[in-house]
């Protein structure tokens, strides 16, 4: 992303523990890149977004609560955090061909993404991404 003039500002917003929370969540990552002049790989950065969203929410949002999306500028990429209040740590699968189902988007997230991480907070935790997205 160019941010040689003023670089974008961050953005977030709060979604409820619910089924719709996951594509409006896709909808308000590429608005926001595409606001900030992004345009390459912006479909990966809505993918991994929807990893992630989806994640906190099958296993990272206890009842009553929701999860926060982040966006944050760095350098000529994004940053992309998803707060959760839920514990335990995510983790991409060992066998990507094996038998286990979970963490398969973890491990889409480990392709796609420049890096990815997981960082403890009280309580839960923020899993994070971050890709370099060429502007126009």
């Amino acid at each position: 992303m160019n941010t040689e003039t003023q670089p974008p500002s961050p953005r977030e917003r709060f979604y409820r523990r619910e089924r719709r929370s996951v594509p409006a969540a896709r909808a308000f990552a590429r608005e926001a890149l595409v606001g900030w002049g992004a345009r390459g790989r912006v479909d990966d950065v809505v993918l991994c977004v929807s990893e992630l969203a989806t994640n906190a929410l099958l296993h990272g949002v206890p009842p009553g609560r929701g999860f926060l999306l982040r966006l944050l500028p760095c350098g000529d990429g994004v940053r992309v955090e998803v707060h959760d209040s839920g514990g335990g740590v995510p983790a991409a699968p060992l066998d990507p061909d094996g038998a286990d189902e979970g963490g398969r988007g973890l491990l889409l997230v480990s392709e796609l993404a420049d890096k990815w991480g997981v960082t403890e907070r009280e309580p839960g935790k923020v899993v994070w991404f971050e890709c370099v997205v060429p502007a126009d």
